[in-house]
């Protein structure tokens, strides 16, 4: 054995000196053992370092389920494999190895000491539920010595046993987990590197540059919060100097650009009550240009300010801009603008302020530019909850007489974290704006709003539904139903609601808990239960089910059916692998348990979440304005 090992030595050894010898011969690979497998990499511009980002070899991501597929080119029914449910199992935690490739070294980047890492910021929330648990009787009694009776019945925490856990991490790249370096930002020279790591259970993000001789991270910046980091705004890296770091962070209470050289304090490059993505640096490494909607929350433009600080500084007046490039020269910027019902066109625009853009593409037809397309009123709902107004768009008849009374649709939009209230032109919902705009055209006034969660608005206003996901909405939804009353000639009893996924969730909620407020609701593609939604979205709003359960059941529109009493459509695909069909199925269970009366289904078996077939479209889109008509052109009362 010993001259076995003698001679493998030898043989390494030989290798070794005969590579080095040669540089056209492969360099020797690096064997990272089989306990891991390799997520992503990123190598530096020197070409000397590597950084590998690792994750556990056996993890399994929990069950999936089978998508039917009953319209077939085969004849017969197809499946496909579903996503993972909330909570099936956590993400993978993410390791760092730096390798050196001149030394043919490896070492590990130890995490450990960012700081909070071994905080438990879910301690308070596993006391509540426990202590829930055992108020139902779903537990055993406290163990002896705990407090007998009343809310502190919680079981204690080994001191130790949080401080003695590392939280699972994740490198951070922008909106999506990362999947190849995009978390990782190298100064130019290659002489400087830093990560961005998050927590996987939503709280802390971390900007930590890497000692390249130490092999050691050094935590930059921390961002905390007590609901969740925010999937946007995580644009970072390094200033053209090489040693100085930008990034953009929501700790002000809005997203705004930070400058930081390593060890010393963080200088805010921007400031106010508005938030601003997509910073990009300018060649010369003078100028930050980035999108802002420092005019209004709905008026997006690019703005610059200097490096070394300063005023922030208008470039464009669009009040529609959606993205920009900087030209290579830095002189000019190309832009992509739009307007209500102007859809996205090309520009190029001087890198000044003040310059009017060149206007490069038009792809309207001459068929749509012939159309009679109404202006887009803005306004602003007072909250009864809120020191900030609602902000919403109006729509009403072209001959709207205010000595009438009008029936009124609300408007949901989906995903929640989305902005549907701005001057730019609704990509995610064209189509709903023409249905709104038909809608008025047969005496309808349709209100279109923002509600808590909704993208622009700030920090606040997105975490207000952090583990109550539907209530703030919903008092938001119902302002806006009692202001239409008051400032739009609307009669209170005949106001309907519609939206798809996240706005057929808030459809659903509206139904079943203000049911006084909404006579019909069309709810397309909605989620009905959270426990069945996806983990990344719906873990960092109401974290596990399994450690926050009260979360998910005063969340959930089926925990809450019983509370129907107007007309309710819902409309879903049959392949939806998005929000899962299972959803609709299981929520009409419900209602016909509940002896509910007035409830209709529609299902299409070819669509996925965003319909894709004209068909389809057509259908749906007619169904609600039946449903509308029916129910909404009448008084509850019989009245017209």
């Amino acid at each position: 054995l010993r001259e076995i090992k003698a001679d493998r030595d030898a043989r390494r050894k030989h290798d070794e000196t005969f590579a080095a010898g040669d540089p056209t011969r492969a360099p020797l690979p690096f064997y990272l053992g089989d306990q891991v497998r390799v997520r992503g990499t990123s190598l530096s511009p020197s070409g000397r370092w590597l950084v590998v980002v690792t994750v556990p070899a056996k993890y399994d991501a929990g069950r999936r389920g089978k998508l039917q597929h009953f319209v077939t080119e085969s004849g017969y029914e197809e499946q496909q494999d579903e996503r993972t449910r909330v909570g099936r199992n956590d993400p993978p935690p993410q390791s760092l190895l730096l390798l050196d490739l001149a030394r043919h070294e490896q070492h590990a980047l130890a995490l450990d000491a960012l700081p909070g890492i071994h905080d438990d910021p879910l301690r308070a929330i596993r006391d509540e539920n426990a202590t829930r648990r055992h108020e139902l009787g779903l537990d055993a009694k406290p163990a002896d010595g705990d407090a007998a009776g009343g809310a502190h019945d919680a079981p204690k925490h080994d001191a130790d046993e949080s401080a003695a856990k590392m939280r699972a991490v994740t490198i951070l790249a922008g909106r999506d987990d990362d999947a190849g370096g995009g978390g990782i930002a190298w100064s130019e020279d290659g002489q400087a590197l830093a990560i961005q790591l998050r927590a996987n259970d939503n709280k802390d993000r971390w900007i930590a540059t890497v000692d390249l001789d130490a092999h050691a991270l050094t935590s930059q910046h921390r961002l905390t919060d007590p609901a969740w980091i925010n999937w946007n705004f995580n644009e970072f890296g390094w200033e053209k100097d090489g040693r100085t770091l930008w990034y953009v962070s929501e700790e002000s209470g809005y997203a705004q650009l930070y400058a930081k050289k390593p060890g010393a304090k963080a200088v805010a490059l921007t400031d106010g009550a508005f938030e601003v993505s997509a910073p990009a640096l300018s060649p010369d490494g003078r100028w930050f240009y980035l999108r802002a909607n420092a005019e209004a929350p709905y008026a997006y433009d690019v703005y610059r300010v200097a490096t070394a600080g300063g005023r922030l500084e208008r470039v464009t007046h669009d009040r529609g801009m959606q993205a920009f490039a900087p030209s290579p020269d830095g002189r000019r910027l190309l832009v992509l603008h739009s307007s209500p019902y102007l859809p996205p066109q090309l520009a190029v625009v001087d890198a000044e302020p003040g310059a009017t853009p060149r206007e490069l593409t038009d792809t309207r037809t001459s068929a749509y530019k012939a159309l009679a397309w109404p202006e887009l009123k803005i306004v602003e709902v007072p909250s009864s909850h809120t020191k900030q107004p609602i902000y919403a768009k109006l729509y009403e008849p072209k001959d709207f007489d205010p000595s009438r009374k009008y029936p009124a649709v609300l408007f949901v939009h989906g995903a929640g974290y989305l902005q549907n209230v701005h001057l730019g032109y609704p990509e995610h919902y064209f189509r709903e704006q023409m249905f709104n705009d038909l809608l008025t055209e047969h005496g309808y006034v349709v209100l279109d709003m923002d509600y808590r969660a909704s993208e622009g608005y700030g920090r606040a206003w997105r975490t207000a539904i952090y583990r109550d996901m539907g209530h703030p909405e919903l008092e938001d939804l119902v302002d806006g139903a009692h202001w239409l009353e008051r400032n739009a000639s609307v009669d209170p009893k005949r106001v309907g609601i519609y939206g798809g996924s996240y706005g057929g969730f808030m459809t659903l909620v509206a139904m079943f808990r203000a049911a006084d407020v909404f006579a019909a609701g069309a709810a397309l593609r909605p989620v009905t239960d959270w426990t069945e939604y996806n983990h990344g979205y719906t873990a960092n709003i109401l974290n596990d089910p399994q450690i926050d359960p009260i979360a998910y059941e005063r969340s959930s529109p089926i925990e809450f059916a019983d509370g129907l009493k107007g007309a309710l459509l819902i409309c879903h695909g049959l392949v939806d692998d998005n929000v899962l069909v299972e959803d609709s199925v299981r929520l009409y269970q419900k209602l016909i348990e509940l002896h509910k009366d007035d409830f209709q289904m529609s299902l299409y078996p070819m669509e996925r979440h965003g319909f894709e077939h004209a068909d389809s479209w057509l259908d749906e889109y007619k169904r609600i304005y039946k449903l509308f008509e029916a129910n909404l052109k009448q008084g509850r009362d019989g009245r017209p």
